[in-house]
């Protein structure tokens, strides 16, 4: 039986790989970081991508992990935080998974990130402005999201379990037929 993926998508900071390795820990399922296939695919990191070869090249990159990650079952994924800005890349994630948007305030996202060197579309001097612009810009696709949570003041595990309710509360409504969801 085909199991529904969890996805885990939404703008950096918002915590994705934190909470998607205690959601895949607390469901003994598998986890994916799109971001760390990339890299480990690419030979460099992500930096180093942008630098050498531009964003549409990591863009490019983004689309074909996505595409092979999204044929998982049962799998928690944490994609970029612009992987969902792709329609094909929302609508093959979508096939066989939930896509929760993770969300936090722009203060909690830079003082979760200020100290990080290697995120390419932060290396601005008004990096609070770049990150309220993005947000801005990628607002209507966060919101083609089956479900969205705020992680302020929470715990990657607290948010885990979050989404372990929310997610039980769809299988609960579409019987575990329709929805069998992870582990």
């Amino acid at each position: 039986m085909n199991k529904k993926n969890i996805v885990l998508a939404g703008f950096m900071g918002t915590g994705k790989t934190f909470t998607g390795r205690a959601l895949a820990n607390r469901l003994g399922t598998k986890f994916i970081d799109t971001d760390t296939l990339i890299e480990k695919e690419a030979g460099i990191t992500i930096p180093e991508i942008f630098k050498k070869f531009g964003e549409p090249h990591f863009r490019k990159l983004e689309r074909e992990i996505v595409k092979r990650v999204s044929e998982e079952n049962g799998a928690v994924i944490a994609v970029g935080g612009g992987a969902i800005v792709d329609p094909d890349n929302l609508a093959d994630l979508k096939k066989k998974g939930i896509i929760i948007c993770l969300t936090a305030s722009p203060d909690l996202i830079l003082s979760r990130v200020e100290r990080n060197s290697d995120r390419p579309l932060l290396q601005v001097e008004d990096r609070i402005g770049k990150i309220t612009e993005l947000l801005e810009k990628r607002a209507p696709y966060y919101e083609q999201a089956d479900f969205t949570i705020d992680t302020d003041g929470k715990t990657p595990e607290q948010v885990a379990d979050e989404i372990l309710k929310t997610v039980q509360k769809i299988v609960s409504r579409k019987g575990a037929k329709d929805a069998k969801v992870c582990g």
